[in-house]
């Protein structure tokens, strides 16, 4: 709608009702203190940036899941991943201003949150599952139900907090699941997954990785036992090189074709990310990496400070409270494969030639 007059700051920017909201369960400012109204406005600010993250993992995950996506493009979805890593950044050091909140003030207000829990926090909720979390995988809150019962009204009604969590499991796919489907259809070599020999070229292609894989650790190995060890040491490290060539081959080669050319794709653009081809994917995964660690930093950061603040008792909505945000810290991780790569690359010196080198070397408008 074009504007027929000026606009001024407050009225863009809504400051009169935004300052009006920090009173909580209370009628007026004076029914609150400068404790529960910090407390209030760091989680209101919370919810503001999980707004800014959700679009941009939308944005992110609608331009993956396109049958085709331009080279060109990538620049944007990488450009957005590090907004939302820039937010979570600044969403750990949020957690400061909450630390200025000693235990006996937080308890002066904290029986008006009975009920009430950071868990509830919808958007979060739906974070997690755009991100790719499985419902399966998720770690009991500590109370009877699964975690949507939470976020129900007390009696067991709807909420604004299930339906936006309703909407976001609806809503497919996932940015994993995007992200996945753009890696399954990476040519690698220059043969794509639906082209004559994909599989042939694929397993080539594994198998001369694993080779120079294992001439990696072989050297390491013989490096390392070349030091002062006993007879029994000497042996469990040498086992140990041996793990490590047989887990980097049974990660390779799954039974599943579409996770084994997933995985496969991960190590092909990590190995030859200096081709002008790869130059793009390469920053989308080195930025998904990024933005899965900053999240995980946070989740850490926010168990700590709420262990600071109310040490380890039970949380207002009735949840383990600090075991839980520690538990959900480590094991809420989505982008396991990607990170297990870190683990299998080799030198650049080392990486195996390709036969097709020359496709990577100019723009082909798709990807």
């Amino acid at each position: 709608m074009t504007q027929n007059r000026p606009t001024n700051y407050w009225d863009y920017i809504k400051v009169e009702e935004l300052l009006a909201l920090q009173r909580g369960l209370e009628r007026t400012d004076a029914g609150v203190s400068n404790d529960e109204v910090m407390f209030i406005t760091v989680h209101q600010v919370y919810e503001l940036w999980f707004k800014l993250v959700l679009r941009e993992m939308r944005s992110a995950r609608d331009l993956f899941a396109r049958p085709q996506v331009a080279e060109q493009e990538l620049s944007g979805a990488v450009r957005g991943m590090k907004r939302i890593t820039t937010i979570f950044r600044l969403c750990v050091d949020h957690f400061q201003v909450m630390e200025t909140l000693t235990t006996r003030e937080y308890l002066a207000f904290r029986d008006k949150l009975m009920g009430a829990s950071g868990f509830q926090s919808a958007q979060l909720r739906q974070i997690e599952i755009l991100f790719g979390l499985d419902d399966s995988a998720r770690i009991p809150l500590g109370v009877d139900g699964d975690y949507k019962q939470a976020l129900r009204s007390f009696g067991g009604g709807a909420s604004p907090a299930l339906a936006r969590v309703e909407r976001s499991l609806a809503d497919t796919p996932t940015l994993k699941g995007a992200i996945e489907d753009w890696l399954f259809r990476t040519p690698i070599d220059g043969v794509g997954p639906h082209e004559p020999g994909a599989e042939a070229a694929l397993a080539r292609f594994a198998e001369k990785f694993l080779a120079a894989h294992a001439r990696c650790v072989d050297a390491a190995r013989d490096r390392a036992l070349a030091l002062d060890w006993g007879d029994a040491d000497r042996s469990r490290l040498a086992e140990r090189y041996e793990t490590e060539k047989r887990s980097t081959r049974a990660f390779l080669e799954p039974e599943d074709m579409r996770t084994r050319r997933i995985r496969c794709a991960m190590i092909f653009i990590e190995t030859y990310r200096d081709l002008p081809l790869l130059a793009w994917p390469r920053e989308v995964l080195d930025a998904l990496v990024e933005l899965e660690q900053l999240f995980v930093i946070f989740r850490q950061r926010h168990a700590r400070m709420v262990e600071r603040v109310i040490g380890r008792r039970t949380g207002t909505g009735g949840s383990a409270g600090v075991e839980y945000l520690d538990n959900t810290a480590l094991a809420y991780r989505i982008f396991r494969d990607l990170w297990a790569v870190r683990t299998l690359q080799v030198p650049h010196l080392a990486a195996p030639p390709l036969d097709n080198a020359d496709f990577y070397r100019f723009s082909r408008g798709k990807g």
